[in-house]
């Protein structure tokens, strides 16, 4: 069965200390879980995707402009992937794809449906922040896309501890995930 890793907002404004919007420690922490799953499914010739948060400087029609603060903006190094992940990208980007996102879910206005099944994918790996957020859009997206679904718990992180555990019994629950 063909898979693929996306690895969802994995970014400084989203992990690191001083980030817009970070889940600090808890993101932190999965670093090496990311870094690791993504060096295998590229060693293993999978197919990769860094869906990657994308926000206008100081656009007022964005929904998330009333709910959280400025982050992820074009251009700032905000939008960089945080730690080693970044060095992995460098080395190693004709094999991952970038992809800026405007929405939670990856697959919202992104053509990213497309490049699955072109690859004739059938299994999505998930990792990245936050948990309850854009990993959980993504995962429902991608379940009412027919896609079989597998969320690495070790990899997954959220500002929201409660939002983190409820988003992971969610996907197992209810999109009928395998939660490794």
């Amino acid at each position: 069965m063909e898979k693929a890793l996306l690895v969802v907002d994995y970014t400084v404004d989203f992990v690191a200390d001083d980030g817009a919007l970070t889940c600090g420690e808890p993101g932190q922490a999965i670093e090496e879980a990311i870094c690791s799953l993504t060096e295998e499914f590229v060693a293993n010739g999978d197919f990769v995707v860094m869906p990657v948060d994308m926000h206008l400087e100081g656009d007022p029609y964005h929904p998330e402009s009333a709910l959280f603060p400025p982050h992820n903006i074009h251009g700032t190094a905000g939008r960089e992937l945080y730690g080693r992940l970044a060095s992995i990208y460098e080395q190693h980007k004709e094999n991952i794809t970038w992809m800026d996102k405007t929405r939670y879910s990856a697959f919202a206005g992104t053509n990213l449906e497309i490049l699955l099944r072109e690859r004739n994918i059938k299994e999505l790996h998930l990792a990245g922040v936050c948990t309850d957020i854009c990993v959980l859009h993504t995962a429902v997206d991608a379940y009412n896309k027919g896609f079989k679904i597998v969320v690495h718990k070790d990899a997954v992180a959220s500002f929201n501890p409660a939002g983190h555990q409820w988003a992971l019994s969610h996907f197992q629950d209810t999109l009928g995930a395998d939660i490794r």
